[in-house]
C-alpha cells in the first residue's frame, strides 16, 4: 500500500478549512445579514461593516415608518450636534452637503427620533410590519399624569417609549404629549420587572431618565446621507432646551392627602382670588419670556404649587423669583405696558432688589430677585418706614419645569429643600397669619439703608 504524503494531507485539510470558511461569510452575508437586517447597503462613501449597519437601520426603520403614515423627527443629540455645525450647507443643499455617510454613521448604539402621539394610533399594524422586517421591539408604558387628578382616570397608562432593535443598532422612539400649558411633556424610561432589562444599553438612551417638557418645535425637512428626514428647525436651540429639560409633576396624592385634613376654601372670595391670581401668573409669564428673563414659582406660589397644586387663596398675591443675573432693565417698563403699574421697588440691582406690581383689584406681583454666593443663596426684603434689611438664605438649586394652573413654569428642582428653608419643617400646615420679617425660617436681619439712599431704594407708588 502506497504511503501517505502527510504535507499533503495536511494542505488538503488547510484547504478544505479555508473553502468552508469563506463560503460561511458568504452565507452570512448574503443571507442571514439580509434576514436580520444587516445588510452593509452601499451609502454614498460609506465606511464598512457597523457604520454601515447603522445607517442601513435608521433608513429600514424611516421606511417602516413612512409605510405606516407616521412622521417622526430626529431629536438624537449627537446627530444634531453634527447636524449642526454644518445647518447653513444642509438648509442649502437638496441632496445633502457630503458625499461620505458622516451623521448616521456616526459610532453610537441607538438613534433617537421623536414621535407626537395624536399623530398616530394603530400600532398593532405597525408591530406586525416591523417584525417582518427583521426588527424586535419593546414598548415602555406608564400612568397618563394628564389625569392624575381625576380619581377615576389616574390609573390610565399611555405609551411613553418605543425602541426597535435590528442587528447591533436600535431605534428610541420617545412619544410626546401636548399638555394643557400649550408644550409638548415626554415621560420617563421607567422598566417593568418582567422587561428584558439588557434588550439595549438602557443608562446610555439620551431620553427618558426624567420626564421633559419643550416647546412645540419648528420642523425642517432635510436630506443627509442620502436620507430624508425631519430635524428641529434650529437645532443648537432644541439641544439649549434639551439641556434644561427635566419636569416635576405636581404631586396629586400629596394634595388630595393634604385637602383631607384641610378642607380646601371653596368660598366665593377663594374662587375669585385663584381666578385673578391665574391671571397674573399667565399674564406675568408672557411678559417675562418675552424679554428672555428666565423665572420661576417662589415663596407662598411655590409652597401652593408643592402642598396643594393650585394657588393657596389667603396668600394675596403671587411670588416669583428671578436670579440677577437676569435681570433686565426693561421689566418695569414691559410689566407698566401690559397693564401691571409698579407698587413698589425695593434695594438695588446691587443689593437686595425686589418689585411688586399691582394686579387686578388687590391681587398683586412680586417679583424677588436672587444673589449667588459660593454655598448659598439669598433674596433682599425691605422695611419702608425703617429702612431695615432681611435678607433669606436658601440652599443652592437648579430650576425644573412644571405645570401650574395651566402654564409651563419652572420651580426649583430642589423644591422641598427650597420650602423648608423659607417655611420650616411645618410647611404641611397652614398658616393665615404671617409677618415677612420674622416668620420665614431663614430670615436673617441684614441691617439699614443709609438714610441718604432712600430715595433710590424705598420707592412707593
Amino acid at each position: 500500500m502506497q504511503k501517505i504524503n502527510k504535507n499533503a494531507v495536511l494542505a488538503l485539510l488547510s484547504l478544505t478549512s479555508l473553502v468552508f470558511l469563506l463560503f460561511q461569510l458568504y452565507y452570512y452575508k448574503f443571507y442571514l445579514s439580509q434576514k436580520n437586517g444587516a445588510v452593509f447597503s452601499k451609502v454614498r462613501g460609506s465606511q464598512s461593516g457597523q457604520d454601515s449597519t447603522r445607517w442601513h437601520v435608521v433608513r429600514k426603520f424611516l421606511g417602516l415608518l413612512s409605510s405606516h403614515n407616521i412622521p417622526v423627527y430626529l431629536i438624537d443629540p449627537l446627530i444634531l450636534g453634527l447636524i449642526d455645525k454644518d445647518i447653513e450647507q444642509i438648509r442649502s443643499s437638496p441632496d445633502g452637503p457630503n458625499p461620505e455617510c458622516k451623521y448616521f454613521c456616526a459610532p453610537r448604539d441607538f438613534t433617537t427620533f421623536a414621535l407626537l402621539d395624536k399623530t398616530w394610533k394603530h400600532e398593532v399594524g405597525l408591530f406586525r410590519t416591523a417584525e417582518k422586517m427583521g426588527f424586535q421591539w419593546l414598548k415602555i408604558i406608564n400612568k397618563d399624569p394628564r389625569l392624575d387628578g381625576m380619581d377615576d382616570l389616574s390609573g390610565i397608562e399611555i405609551p411613553l417609549h418605543y425602541i426597535f432593535k435590528l442587528a447591533s443598532h436600535a431605534i428610541h422612539l420617545v412619544v410626546f404629549y401636548e399638555r394643557s400649558g400649550n408644550y409638548l411633556w415626554h415621560g420617563p424610561l421607567r422598566l417593568k420587572q418582567h422587561m428584558d432589562r439588557k434588550f439595549v444599553p438602557f443608562r446610555k438612551l439620551h431620553f427618558g431618565r426624567y420626564p421633559g417638557a419643550y416647546e412645540k418645535p419648528e420642523l425642517l425637512l432635510v436630506s443627509i446621507d442620502d436620507l430624508k428626514v425631519q430635524i428641529p428647525k434650529n437645532p443648537s436651540s432644541f439641544l439649549e432646551e434639551m439641556s434644561h429639560s427635566r419636569f416635576l409633576e405636581c404631586r396629586y396624592r400629596e394634595a388630595r392627602a393634604f385637602f383631607q385634613l384641610y378642607p380646601d376654601d371653596a368660598s366665593l372670595d377663594a374662587v375669585e382670588f385663584r381666578k385673578k391670581a391665574k391671571s397674573l401668573l399667565h399674564l406675568a409669564a408672557l411678559t417675562l419670556n418675552n424679554l428672555g428673563v428666565k423665572f420661576w414659582l417662589s415663596s407662598g406660589t411655590c409652597l401652593g404649587w408643592y402642598r396643594q397644586c393650585n394657588v393657596i387663596p389667603h396668600s394675596k398675591d403671587v411670588d416669583l423669583g428671578v436670579f440677577i443675573r437676569d435681570y433686565k432693565a426693561d421689566i418695569i417698563p414691559a410689566f407698566q405696558k401690559a397693564g401691571l403699574p409698579l407698587k413698589h421697588k425695593f434695594g438695588k440691582v446691587e443689593d437686595s432688589l425686589e418689585l411688586s406690581f399691582q394686579g387686578e383689584d388687590d391681587v398683586k406681583l412680586d417679583i424677588f430677585f436672587f444673589y449667588e454666593e459660593d454655598d448659598h443663596i439669598w433674596n433682599g426684603g425691605t422695611q419702608a418706614k425703617s429702612g431695615k434689611k432681611f435678607k433669606y438664605l436658601f440652599p443652592k438649586f437648579t430650576l425644573c419645569w412644571t405645570e401650574f394652573v395651566e402654564l409651563k413654569v419652572h420651580v426649583p428642582c430642589e423644591t422641598l429643600q427650597y420650602i423648608e428653608a423659607n417655611y420650616g419643617p411645618d410647611w404641611k400646615v397652614p398658616v393665615k397669619t404671617w409677618d415677612w420679617k420674622s416668620s420665614p425660617s431663614n430670615v436673617q436681619y441684614n441691617g439699614v439703608w443709609p438714610v441718604d439712599e432712600w430715595d433710590d431704594v424705598i420707592q412707593i407708588y
